[in-house]
C-alpha cells in the first residue's frame, strides 16, 4: 500500500523560510540499536522540532561517516539489519509524523538491490529522496533517470575543494537541496562550526542553488543558529547518534529540541 505523499523537503525549507526561520535536519541511522527503536527516535526528532528526517542505511564500509556513527552503524548490522528494513522504517515513520523522510545511503546496495526496484520501493513507503553521498551527477545518470520518473528528491554533495564548475553541476542535477560539506574529511560533531561552510555556501548560491543544507560538525543549538545565518538548512548527525546511544529515545528527543532551540535565532 502506497503511504500518503509527504511535504517535499523544497517546500518543508520554502514554508519555514516564510515564517523567518531556517529548518533543521536529524541524522539516524536506521536499525540502531534495533529496529523499532530507532523508528521511535526518528518520531521523537519530528516531535521536538526537526523539520526533516534522514535516516541512514547503514552499510559495511562507511568511509564517510564519523565514529559515533560507524559504531552505530556496526550494531544495527551485527543485529541482522537488510535493506528491506529501510522501507519498513520509512513507512512505519511516515504513519506517525508528516514529514519529509529522506534515505542516506551509499550508492552500492542501492545498485545491489535494483536502482528502479529500490526507488519504487522508496516511494512506496512515503520517503522523500535519497542523499547519495559517494556518486557525483556525472555517475548517476540511471540515478537522475530514475528519480525523475518516480520524482524522488536527489540531493548530491558538495565540498569546499569543488570547482566552480563541479558546483554549478552539482547544484544543476540536485532537487531538494544541495548538501554543503563544510569541513574535508569524514562526518563528526566538534565545537565550532568551519568557516570554510560560509564560503561554500556563498559559492553555492552564485551557482544557482535555491536551497543550500550544511552538514557535518553540527552539535549544538548555538552552532545550528550559527548555520542559519548563512544558510537553510543545518543537518545535525553524530550529536544526534550520541544521545541516542547514550540516553535512549528520551534523551536524543532532548537533544532535538535542544538543536531546534537555534531554529527560530537565525537573524533572518
Amino acid at each position: 500500500m502506497t503511504a500518503a505523499i509527504a511535504p517535499s523537503v523544497a517546500d518543508t525549507i520554502a514554508a519555514n523560510r516564510a515564517t523567518g526561520r531556517g529548518s533543521l535536519i536529524g541524522y539516524l541511522p536506521i536499525g540502531f540499536p534495533d529496529l523499532q527503536t530507532s523508528i521511535d527516535a526518528a518520531v521523537a526528532l519530528a516531535e521536538n522540532g526537526v523539520d526533516a528526517l534522514e535516516l541512514g542505511l547503514p552499510y559495511s564500509d562507511p568511509v564517510m561517516d564519523g565514529l559515533a556513527i560507524q559504531k552505530a552503524t556496526e550494531t544495527a548490522l551485527a543485529g541482522g539489519f537488510r535493506v528491506r528494513d529501510v522501507f519498513t522504517a520509512v513507512e512505519a515513520v511516515r504513519a506517525r509524523v508528516d514529514i519529509p523522510v529522506l534515505v542516506m545511503t551509499y550508492w552500492n546496495p542501492v545498485l545491489q538491490f535494483g536502482v528502479d526496484r529500490f526507488a519504487d520501493a522508496l516511494r512506496d513507503a512515503g520517503g522523500a529522496g535519497l542523499i547519495t553521498p559517494d556518486i557525483t551527477p556525472d555517475s548517476a545518470v540511471e540515478w537522475i533517470t530514475t528519480s525523475d520518473r518516480t520524482g524522488l528528491d536527489r540531493i548530491f554533495l558538495a565540498a569546499p575543494s569543488s570547482t566552480d564548475a563541479r558546483l554549478a553541476t552539482t547544484v544543476a542535477a540536485s532537487r531538494g537541496f544541495v548538501y554543503a560539506v563544510s569541513t574535508m574529511g569524514v562526518t563528526g560533531a566538534r565545537q565550532t562550526v568551519d568557516d570554510a561552510a560560509r564560503t561554500l555556501v556563498a559559492r553555492l548560491r552564485e551557482a544557482g542553488t535555491a536551497n543550500v543544507c550544511v552538514g557535518i560538525g553540527i552539535s549544538s543549538g548555538t552552532q545550528v543558529a550559527e548555520v542559519l545565518g548563512y544558510a537553510d538548512g543545518a543537518i545535525v548527525g553524530a550529536a544526534l547518534v550520541t544521545a541516542l546511544a547514550e540516553g535512549g529515545v528520551s534523551g536524543v528527543a532532548a537533544k532535538a529540541a535542544e538543536l531546534a532551540s537555534g531554529t527560530s535565532a537565525t537573524g533572518k
